[in-house]
């Protein structure tokens, strides 16, 4: 019988200089796919010796170098009309998912994409904690990232809330489903959400970040993202008291709802007992060459089942089953235990969480620069109403600093249940916050172009809208530029006269 031919592609992760990154993975796979009558090529596209070092090289500059890579070693008589299948690692994901927008997803006429299934595995989609840190101490993380001082072009897209990573990702959830498929690429997450205690770095907590794999977030690595665009309405006469005396002022207090668009449904599976790197752990390198390592058959066993998938019905199907198969990991996973000789135990619980990007623009296109978030609860949309243990962490991009990224609790958004562990209570039961809402408070507040604060009342709507557990929420925000009307006059007349004290005035251009 003529054996099937597929060709395996392998993209490693930031700042690799050795292949023994992807561990026994390429040999498993092969003798795997072998004996279930599959004729293996394996070809690794090794980019990591130039884009770690280099600081002019930027994300988009390494999928360029890849298809350049593709069109040299993938067209020749050996590999005609074979699809290869795509296994990455970190921020190898969102490199071949640049690669495959840029040349395919948003050009029709480059035909059929010579990759069929995209296999990302704990990949850095909407970026990593941990790069705003800096080259510097980056370098210092050898157990992470191999001693090699990184190159701040690619640190700056894996900052959380970055440009490169927002457009991506809009792209991406703004897109339509029929590129999932036979005509389209089939694309899959798997990661993991444990820690290595022993390569935790004590110095930084980002390594040891719950609804993380240490260095990813499982809300960062997922697909199944949604946009949710909010507009602050038009300015408004009104009054307001100034010493004692109402004065005429503008306001332009509601922040509208103006739509959400979901992502593709996209398949995402959460491995057990999985870090994101390291030879014991780690969800790539950790897996042995030999049949017989069941520590690491979860993950060959979700890789084979990804690389199986044919049409668009089995793609739909196994997404359910990971998906059921992640709800019982993170169930199995959500109290850890570490046992002490001579202490008590230490529990760590593992929650689900969400990741929420917020972006503040104005009408005009403007980043706004400075402002106050301000989240709030309760049918009086108070923040003081917000659940204690709601909030794990807060970045604002340092590059685009009109964006900013959230963490949350979802389990404690929502509301969790008692955890108990040998009959001892780890944690009481907690309500939730039943609403969410939030309020803006820009600045500049005064001059002759400035803007106005605002917010969304807290409701269970926009909870639920927002908030989806092991996923991310972009929510862009329009404010009003006001700009006054003395900002440019025309005097009638020829009479000169100076203008230096000109006050902004209370008219406004609308």
């Amino acid at each position: 019988m003529t054996k099937q031919k597929i060709v395996l592609v392998f993209v490693h992760g930031w700042s690799v200089t050795n292949t023994d990154t992807y561990g026994g993975l390429p040999e498993r796979l092969k003798a795997e796919l072998f004996a279930a009558g599959m004729d293996v090529l394996v070809k690794d596209i090794f980019l990591g010796r130039y884009i770690s070092f280099h600081d002019e090289v930027r994300l988009p500059d390494i999928s360029r170098a890849f298809d350049t890579a593709v069109k040299d070693e993938l067209t020749t008589q050996t590999f005609q009309n074979i699809r290869f299948v795509c296994i990455t690692h970190s921020t190898g994901g969102p490199v071949i998912r640049d690669w495959w927008h840029r040349y395919y997803l948003n050009s029709p006429k480059s035909g059929k994409c010579p990759m069929s299934h995209l296999i990302m595995l704990a990949p850095a989609n909407y970026g990593s904690a941990l790069a705003q840190l800096g080259k510097g101490r980056l370098s210092r993380m050898k157990s992470w990232f191999g001693g090699v001082e990184p190159g701040q072009g690619v640190l700056d897209w894996l900052e959380l809330g970055s440009e490169g990573s927002w457009g991506l990702n809009s792209d991406w959830i703004s897109t339509e489903e029929k590129h999932i498929g036979v005509n389209g690429i089939f694309p899959f997450v798997l990661t993991g959400q444990s820690i290595d205690r022993a390569i935790y770095d004590n110095l930084n907590t980002y390594t040891g970040e719950s609804g993380s794999d240490g260095v990813v977030r499982v809300a960062a690595a997922n697909l199944q993202g949604r946009l949710i665009r909010l507009q602050q309405q038009k300015p408004i006469k009104g009054k307001k008291k100034i010493r004692n005396k109402m004065v005429d002022c503008w306001d332009a207090p509601e922040l509208q709802f103006i739509s959400r668009t979901e992502a593709p449904v996209t398949a995402l599976g959460v491995i057990a007992g999985k870090s994101h790197s390291g030879k014991d752990m780690g969800i790539m390198r950790s897996v042995k060459k030999g049949t017989n390592d069941k520590s690491s058959q979860q993950t060959v066993k979700a890789i084979l089942e990804c690389i199986k998938v044919s049409n668009k019905s089995e793609y739909n199907k196994l997404a359910t089953q990971f998906e059921q198969e992640s709800s019982k990991v993170q169930k199995l996973e959500r109290l850890e235990s570490v046992k002490h000789l001579l202490f008590s135990d230490t529990h760590f619980i593992h929650d689900r969480y969400s990741m929420v990007v917020f972006r503040v623009t104005d009408h005009e296109g403007y980043p706004v620069k400075d402002f106050d978030l301000i989240l709030t609860a309760g049918v009086n949309s108070d923040p003081n109403m917000l659940p204690q243990g709601f909030f794990k962490d807060k970045q604002r991009n340092s590059v685009s600093r009109n964006t900013i990224t959230y963490y949350f609790n979802y389990d404690i958004m929502i509301g969790s249940g008692e955890i108990k562990h040998d009959g001892e209570i780890i944690r009481k039961g907690t309500v939730g916050a039943q609403r969410l809402g939030l309020k803006i408070l820009p600045r500049p507040s005064e001059g002759f172009v400035h803007y106005l604060p605002c917010e969304i009342s807290a409701s269970q709507e926009l909870l639920e809208r927002a908030l989806k557990p092991n996923s991310t929420t972009l929510i862009d925000i329009c404010l009003r530029r006001v700009v006054h009307k003395n900002v440019m006059r025309l005097d009638k007349g020829t009479a000169q006269k100076p203008f230096n004290k000109t006050k902004p005035g209370e008219e406004i251009v609308q």
